[in-house]
């Protein structure tokens, strides 16, 4: 593999834009989490699917790594470049038409710059909802949030950015572009390459637009925080509103004790509605015109309370209750991040798994020493963020030397389980030993033999989900 020389820049210059080339700023090196920095390249910003083809199509002739760019949120260092030869930084910010929005076909075609925001305003627009939430929604792109599969708090309903894609438009390793975005439901012509590209992290190719799935915008809304006994308490509760509510469901978070004290101490502008109980859940429900979701909730609970899941609870009389309620769940990981975890997990497990899960975590973690776990998450999908904090008065920096084992101890648990070691944010570079470790081995090497077959110069993100070789 060879670096972008400047004699290969210059070889560009001749066929792209001036506007194409930009000045390496820092924050294309950089990732949120600390864990690497990438090395100096050449950082392109193509307008279109044709500008980025002829991009890779160089590349791949000169044998330069590229790595492709959207907002840089992503928590698993899938968007920076590690130990590689200086590589093309493939930047989207520029690709950002929202080219149809087509009320009538549910569907609308954005480019992969456009931030996730700025789709769901698109979708308002006419009346429909692009139902896809993420606390990082401002910043991220559609593109790396199809190219990570990204989930978010709404999967239960609606899933994950899998289900919510009907097509794309995307540049394979040799340069050719695909063009797939049409917005059929049905269309079984062979592979599905659409399904192929989205969650593998630009190491098959750059998907440059997509064919995003709407929905009809709930006419009413509405959302209650609720004291539950324990999380085997919270997982009835889901059942019982699912068969009380039915779909209306769109989200069900889990929130321990220790997320909310982490909330007090740093953030503590944000109001807490319960204070700080041993475990909660936020429920919010999306309705039509002619159901009373506060009813519906106040309902839930007296029946809950009747069976002894919940002890008390809030249902939201307004909007901006509800917004308050929500704002709660998505400043934990800010909090978090003032705290300073020394090992953070992304794992889903059978939900009927999620109890035992926790119970045995807790235990498992106890013997490596004194720590704080913040437990949280997406129990209707059975997606936990379960992070591992230095005790009380320690900084996560006094247990370096622990975050390897603790990491191991938490995985195996999961494996253990049936779970997953990544639910939402992908492998990228922090994974890839994970992957390894824990997929099975006929999966691992179907992924490398797609992978020798689509880019036999393994110039696309390499180092990120596989294992760089060579």
């Amino acid at each position: 593999m060879n670096p972008a020389t400047g004699a290969f820049a210059a070889d560009l210059r001749g066929v792209l834009p001036p506007e194409t080339f930009r000045d390496l700023e820092a924050r294309y090196l950089d990732e949120p989490r600390g864990r690497w920095t990438g090395v100096d390249g050449l950082l392109l910003a193509p307008r279109n699917a044709a500008e980025v083809a002829t991009i890779v199509r160089a590349a791949a002739a000169a044998s330069v790594p590229v790595i492709p760019y959207g907002g840089g949120t992503g928590l698993v260092g899938g968007q920076v470049s590690g130990d590689l030869p200086a590589p093309v930084i493939l930047s989207l910010e520029r690709m950002i038409a929202i080219r149809d929005v087509d009320a009538t076909e549910n569907a609308m075609v954005v480019e992969a710059g456009v931030p996730l925001q700025t789709a769901q305003e698109a979708a308002e627009a006419v009346d429909r909802l692009f139902p896809l939430s993420i606390a990082s929604q401002g910043t991220a792109r559609i593109g790396g949030i199809l190219a990570t599969n990204a989930g978010g708090v709404n999967v239960l309903r609606y899933g994950n950015a899998r289900d919510l894609c009907l097509g794309v438009e995307a540049v394979l390793p040799d340069g050719s572009i695909l063009h797939g975005l049409s917005p059929l439901r049905k269309n079984n012509t062979g592979y599905d390459i659409r399904h192929l590209l989205i969650g593998a992290e630009g190491t098959l190719g750059i998907i440059t637009a997509a064919t995003l799935k709407l929905v009809p915008r709930p006419v009413r809304t509405g959302a209650a925080m609720l004291v539950v006994r324990d999380p085997a308490a919270a997982l009835a509760l889901l059942n019982l509103a699912r068969d009380r509510i039915g779909d209306a469901v769109s989200a069900f978070e889990l929130i321990g004790r220790t997320g909310l004290d982490f909330l007090k101490a740093a953030m503590p502008e944000v109001r807490r509605p319960l204070g700080n109980p041993d475990w909660s859940v936020l429920i919010d429900l999306g309705m039509g015109a002619t159901a009373d979701p506060a009813t519906a909730l106040e309902e839930l609970f007296e029946a809950a309370f009747e069976a002894g899941l919940v002890s008390d609870g809030v249902v939201a009389q307004s909007e901006q209750q509800r917004a308050e309620f929500w704002q709660v769940r998505e400043s934990i990981p800010e909090a978090n991040r003032h705290i300073g975890a020394v090992s953070s997990h992304d794992i889903s497990v059978p939900t009927a798994a999620i109890p035992s899960f926790i119970a045995e975590g807790s235990a498992v973690i106890a013997k490596l020493g004194t720590f704080r776990i913040n437990c949280f998450g997406h129990v209707g999908d059975g997606n936990l963020h379960y992070n591992v904090f230095p005790a009380e008065g320690r900084r996560r920096v006094d247990h370096e030397d622990q975050r390897d084992a603790i990491k191991t101890a938490v995985h195996d648990l999961v494996h253990a389980h049936g779970g997953s070691v990544s639910a939402e944010h992908g492998v990228g570079r922090l994974k890839v030993g994970d992957l390894e470790t824990y997929v099975d081995p006929a999966k691992l090497a179907a992924m490398r033999a797609i992978k020798t077959a689509l880019d036999p110069t393994g110039i696309m993100n390499p180092g990120a989900v596989l294992r760089r070789i060579g």
